[in-house]
């Protein structure tokens, strides 16, 4: 019978645990699909790429010829441990244009890109005997983890404020929800502040966006646009929305979505986690111990 020294050992039990661990992800997956299929999905939720929710929404104002059809790059964009951000590209078409070439500028378009909702705290910091402390805070729900806006020019030359007001148009009119039970009394003013300090942080993170001059004709009737994707943009289902105006009024619009949606090990990693976080944490607790062997037992030969 062959002895198998501590280096041995040890890597024989991180090669259990690594199996374990794959295991574990590939039944807690399995077990994740069974639930999904026997409940209802979440009206909102962090991850939700297969919403059964309408993928294509058109809608037609009343007496207008022209209409407007779009739609994205990709419907499905993969993310992955090397996923290091994305571009989307954003590309329609007017049908019964009365444009006379690309350049004339007869029609405006304004395209509007939200991620996924979700909840979101915000603290105040005051200077207290000197020091920097967390003095006030607000929470708020629906959220959106991504918002972007591309235009033909200023937004504010393509409609009214009314408009942008009713139709979440803008970072001033992005519907930030207060949750119930905040931890304190908070004005009217206290909220604008933060939400105002909610759009800071997102758009220094990159993931708040809006470009003025990002919608190009390239045609009497075809458009397209770019829109940025940053590595740290949450995944799940992305909502686009494409409205058609001339002389300030809308003639048609069109909503398109797309899915982020993780694969490969990292969906399997991913899934485990959050479906069974006690035995993920088990597990890469035992996974640590075990490369503290092997490494302790390596070294501890190097150095003699």
């Amino acid at each position: 019978m062959l002895a198998c020294g501590p280096r041995c050992a040890a890597l024989s039990l991180m090669a259990a645990l690594t199996a374990a661990l794959l295991a574990l992800a590939a039944t807690a997956t399995v077990a994740q699909q069974r639930r999904q299929k026997a409940a209802p999905a979440p009206s909102v939720a962090k991850e939700a790429p297969h919403t059964p929710l309408e993928e294509i929404k058109r809608e037609q104002q009343p007496g207008a010829k022209e209409s407007v059809q779009a739609d994205v790059s990709a419907r499905n964009v993969p993310v992955t441990s090397s996923f290091h951000g994305t571009e989307i590209v954003i590309f329609g078409a007017v049908d019964n244009s009365q444009q006379p070439s690309a350049e004339s500028g007869y029609y405006d378009v304004l395209i509007v890109v939200e991620g996924v909702p979700g909840r979101i705290v915000v603290r105040r910091k005051n200077n207290v005997a000197g020091l920097w402390l967390n003095t006030a805070s607000a929470t708020f729900d629906v959220v959106p983890s991504y918002y972007a806006i591309a235009s033909t020019r200023p937004i504010d030359e393509i409609t009214t404020e009314e408009f942008r007001a009713s139709h979440g148009v803008g970072f001033q009119h992005i519907r930030f929800m207060p949750a119930f039970g905040q931890p304190q009394a908070l004005s009217t003013e206290d909220l604008r502040e933060f939400q105002q300090a909610i759009i800071r942080l997102k758009q220094k993170q990159g993931l708040y966006i809006q470009d003025n001059f990002r919608v190009a004709f390239i045609g009497k009737s075809l458009f397209r646009a770019t829109i940025e994707l940053p590595a740290n943009v949450t995944v799940g289902p992305f909502d686009t929305r494409v409205y058609l105006f001339h002389d300030e009024k809308l003639l048609s619009q069109y909503s398109v979505r797309l899915n982020l949606e993780r694969e490969g090990l990292e969906r399997y990693l991913h899934r485990f986690a959050f479906g069974s976080p006690t035995l993920y944490g088990l597990v890469t607790v035992a996974l640590a111990i075990a490369a503290g062997l092997v490494a302790s037992t390596v070294f501890g030969r190097t150095a003699h």
